[in-house]
C-alpha cells in the first residue's frame, strides 16, 4: 500500500489521463457534496423547527377553556367554559403525575407599557414563577417571579429584551418603574426567548395574583401550563385533565372543543418522526448520487484495465503475482474516490460553515432554519464509506486484470 513505486505510477496515470480522472472524481465528489449539503440543512431545518418550542418543557401541556359542541345532561352546546383557580388547585390535588402546574393570564389585545417619556405597545401577561420553567423563556438579567411575589401581590414586572431596548436603550433597566394602565411596576428582570422567531420578547409579565386583583380577572385562568413526573406521558394526564374538567364544568368528555389542549410531547415527537423521515429520504437520495459515481469509477478502471491489458500481461510474465495487479487497480480506485469523496465532504462543511457563519454574523433569524451542519460522527462514517465503496470500485475491474493470461495479454492488439 505504499510501496512509492506503486504510488509514482498511480499518480503518472492520472497526470496522462487527466479529463478521465476529472470527470471521473467529479461524480464522487458531487455525491458527498450533495450528501453532505442536504443532511446539513435538514439539521438547519431542524434546529429551526425546535427553536419555536424554546427552551420550554417537552414533556408539557398547555389548557384553555373553548366552547361546548355536544348537548350535555340537558344542556345545550355553545357554552363558554371559563377556568378558575380552583380548577388549578383540583388539577394539583387530584391528578397524580403533575409535576409543574401554572397559571397565565393576559390582558385582551396589546397595553401601553410607559416609562418616562418613552413607551411601546407590548402583551401584558399575569403568571408565577413556575409558568417560565414551562414555557422556555431564559433569564438575560435580575430575577424571575417568586413565590413572594405572588404571596404578597408584589407590583413588579420581569419584561422581555425587546421591550427593555425600547423603554430604556442603553439605560439600566433593573429597580425602574413602568407604568401599565395608571399602575406603577418595579422591574426586577429581563428575559429572552427564541420563541415565534424571537417575537415573544416584546411581552412583559407580572405577578398572577397581582395581576388578577389589579386588572379584574379574580378568579380568572385563561391558561394552564403543566409538566409531568419522568415515566408519565403527557397523553395520560391529558386524558385525565379533559375527565376532571368536563364533571366540573358539566360538559360531555368526548366533546373536543369544549377544551383547548395543546400538547407539545406529541408536537414534539411528531417534528422528530418528520425529520427522521426527511434524513432517511436525504440519505437515500444522496446515497444514490454517490452510488452512481462510484459506478463511474469502477467503469473507469474497466476501460483502464483494458487499455493495459498489454501492460499487464508484461507484468505478469516477469512474475508479478495476482495480488500486486489487484493491489495496484484496487489502490487507485481508492485514491480516486477517496480524495474526490474527502474534497467533496470538506466543500460540504465549508459551505454549511460559511452559512452558519453568515446567519450568525448578521443576527438573521431565517424563519425554520438555524445552526445548519453534520455531525461528527456523520462525517467520519462518509469518509469510511468512501473508502470502501473504493475498494469495492476497484474489486471488479482488480479481479478481471489479475485474471488475464501473459500470452493472451501480449497477443493483444
Amino acid at each position: 500500500m505504499f510501496d512509492l513505486d506503486k504510488w509514482q505510477e498511480i499518480l503518472g496515470t492520472m497526470r496522462r489521463n487527466k479529463l478521465r480522472t476529472f470527470l471521473t472524481a467529479f461524480g464522487v465528489f458531487w455525491g458527498i457534496f450533495m450528501l453532505v449539503l442536504l443532511l446539513g440543512a435538514g439539521k438547519g431545518m431542524e434546529n429551526g423547527i425546535f427553536n419555536e418550542f424554546g427552551a420550554g418543557a417537552q414533556n408539557s401541556l398547555f389548557i384553555s377553556g373553548g366552547r361546548t359542541a355536544m348537548p350535555w345532561a340537558g344542556l345545550k352546546p355553545g357554552r363558554d367554559i371559563k377556568l378558575s383557580n380552583t380548577d388549578m388547585e383540583a388539577i394539583r390535588q387530584q391528578i397524580e403525575g403533575v409535576e409543574l402546574l401554572a397559571p397565565r393570564n393576559r390582558l385582551t389585545g396589546e397595553y401601553t407599557i410607559m416609562r418616562g417619556t418613552k413607551n411601546g405597545s407590548y402583551q401584558v401577561f399575569g403568571a408565577n414563577g413556575e409558568f417560565f420553567k414551562i414555557n422556555g423563556e431564559t433569564l438575560l438579567k435580575g430575577r424571575f417571579l417568586s413565590p413572594l411575589d405572588i404571596g404578597e401581590q408584589r407590583k413588579v414586572m420581569i419584561m422581555g429584551e425587546k421591550v427593555r431596548k425600547v423603554l430604556f436603550g442603553d439605560e439600566e433597566a433593573l429597580g425602574q418603574y413602568v407604568q401599565v394602565k395608571g399602575v406603577f411596576f418595579k422591574v426586577v428582570g429581563i428575559f429572552t426567548t427564541t420563541q415565534n422567531q424571537g417575537r415573544n420578547e416584546e411581552r412583559a409579565y407580572v405577578p398572577f395574583s397581582t395581576f388578577q386583583t389589579t386588572f379584574n380577572q379574580y378568579n380568572q385562568v385563561q391558561l394552564l401550563g403543566l409538566t409531568t413526573t419522568n415515566g408519565t406521558p403527557v397523553k395520560e394526564i391529558e386524558g385525565q385533565v379533559r375527565i376532571l374538567l368536563a364533571r366540573r364544568h358539566q360538559f360531555d368528555p368526548a366533546d373536543k372543543q369544549a377544551l383547548e389542549l395543546n400538547n407539545n410531547e406529541e408536537e414534539v415527537a411528531r417534528f422528530q418522526g418528520l425529520f427522521r423521515g426527511i434524513k432517511l429520504f436525504v440519505s437515500i437520495i444522496g446515497g444514490l448520487t454517490l452510488v452512481a459515481g462510484v459506478v463511474g469509477v469502477s467503469n473507469i478502471m474497466l476501460i483502464i484495465v483494458q487499455e493495459r491489458t498489454r501492460e499487464i500481461g508484461v507484468r505478469k510474465a516477469l512474475g508479478a503475482t495476482p495480488w500486486s495487479i489487484i493491489s495496484m487497480i484496487v489502490q487507485e480506485s481508492i485514491v480516486i474516490t477517496g480524495l474526490s469523496g474527502y474534497l467533496g465532504l470538506l466543500a460540504g462543511v465549508g459551505l454549511l460553515d460559511s452559512i452558519r457563519y453568515a446567519i450568525q454574523s448578521t443576527g438573521a433569524k431565517l424563519p425554520y432554519f438555524d445552526r445548519p451542519g453534520v455531525d461528527v460522527t456523520v462525517a467520519v462514517s462518509a469518509v469510511l464509506l468512501l473508502v470502501v465503496a473504493g475498494a469495492i470500485a476497484g474489486l471488479i475491474p482488480a479481479t478481471k486484470a489479475a485474471n488475464i493470461k501473459p500470452i493472451e495479454a501480449l497477443r493483444a492488439d
